[in-house]
């Protein structure tokens, strides 16, 4: 048996525990997805949202990308943005990290890594800002696991500079901000900051006028 077809033979038995378990299982997730969070992590098979937090299919709304990385140029973040927030109405925006992820120690070396390069940059980027702090760290792996938080903290800023998420916290007073890191070590989740939805939690350079948003 292939692994391909390994699949689909998995989905099956998945299927019929589902239904064994709760016959109204799939009939309520297709009438209707009601998130009240999103999820904005790396693309790494070792870190699946549902699992890792507990929570069923239609619980959370996913993009993940390279390094959980909040980019203002890259459209399809911003169209789920846009999705969860404006429509679906979440009440949380978790960017979740991960310890020892692969992304975040390419952007920490030199080598080249063809189309790659253009999205490490945006990593590259973050370790300019804190370089004197992971560069006085001497283990390669604690400097990898350093620009994986501080990578977290800075995507969560970059959130709170879009006017999806201003203009959100100005009708609504929502959604609030969270940057974990997760353990592939030990499958713990760590907090890192969270950003409620107040203006004085942006700095005013990146603040939009309030009446201006809806244009």
């Amino acid at each position: 048996m292939s692994p391909y077809e390994k699949l689909l033979i998995q989905n099956k038995a998945w299927s019929a525990d589902q239904k064994q378990a709760d016959e109204n299982f799939f009939g309520r997730l297709e009438k209707q997805q009601s998130p009240k969070f999103l999820w904005i992590g790396c693309s790494d098979s070792r870190v699946p949202a549902n699992q890792i937090t507990g929570t069923d299919p239609g619980e959370i709304f996913v993009h993940r990308n390279i390094a959980n990385m909040v980019v203002h140029t890259d459209l399809n973040l911003l169209s789920v943005l846009e999705y969860a927030v404006a429509v679906l109405k979440v009440e949380h925006i978790i960017v979740c990290g991960h310890y020892g992820c692969g992304g975040i120690e390419a952007a920490l070396g030199n080598k080249s890594f063809g189309l790659i390069n253009k999205w490490l940059l945006n990593i590259k980027e973050v370790y300019k800002v804190y370089q004197k702090e992971i560069d006085a760290i001497e283990n390669h792996d604690d400097k990898v696991n350093a620009l994986v938080e501080f990578n977290v903290i800075e995507q969560c800023q970059d959130l709170i500079k879009t006017s999806i998420i201003q203009k959100a916290w100005r009708d609504r007073s929502a959604p609030t901000i969270h940057g974990w890191a997760y353990g592939l070590k030990d499958g713990l989740i760590k907090e890192l900051l969270n950003i409620e939805p107040d203006f004085q939690n942006i700095n005013p350079i990146f603040r939009f006028e309030l009446e201006e948003l809806d244009k």
